[in-house]
């Protein structure tokens, strides 16, 4: 009896583990690769300059927008997501690699500043649209992003 809950147990945590690797998102930190990915998968990049730990415009749009199970699913099949953080909590510090990667891409795609700051970009780095926070459902800003592709 004892043996078969365990196996039941386990049997639930690995399906659920499996559900939830099914819907996570895979940020890159290394844009030259990103570019690659997008040119061998055919997608767009979304490039995506945050400060996670102090921006609250940033925060709204992580939780609203990117970690929605609606942009999750579309993500998968059509962008290739980038990420480059600027967080300001010792404690959440890229490494000086990452820190660097970060400066250098907002040095050419984010001029101004802005946070969040998210580029539209093809496969070749170049900016098909620009934009930021807006409280709009996930589908709304999907359209949104999709309509700088189309």
């Amino acid at each position: 009896m004892r043996q078969k809950l365990l196996k039941t147990i386990l049997l639930f945590f690995l399906l659920a583990g499996s559900y939830v690797v099914g819907f996570a998102q895979d940020w890159q930190t290394d844009f030259q690769k990103t570019k690659q990915l997008a040119a061998a998968e055919n997608k767009t990049i979304i490039l995506v300059f945050a400060g996670s730990d102090w921006c609250a415009p940033c925060m709204k749009l992580e939780k609203e927008i990117w970690q929605s199970d609606e942009f999750k699913a579309f993500a998968k099949d059509h962008y290739i997501l980038y990420k480059a953080d600027f967080p300001r909590k010792k404690t959440n510090q890229l490494d000086d690699e990452q820190i660097e990667r970060n400066k250098e891409l907002a040095a050419q795609y984010n001029k101004r500043g802005y946070f969040p700051f998210v580029a539209v970009v093809d496969k070749n780095g170049k900016v098909l649209g620009e934009t930021g926070y807006k409280k709009m459902s996930p589908k709304q800003y999907i359209d949104h992003l999709e309509s700088f592709i189309n």
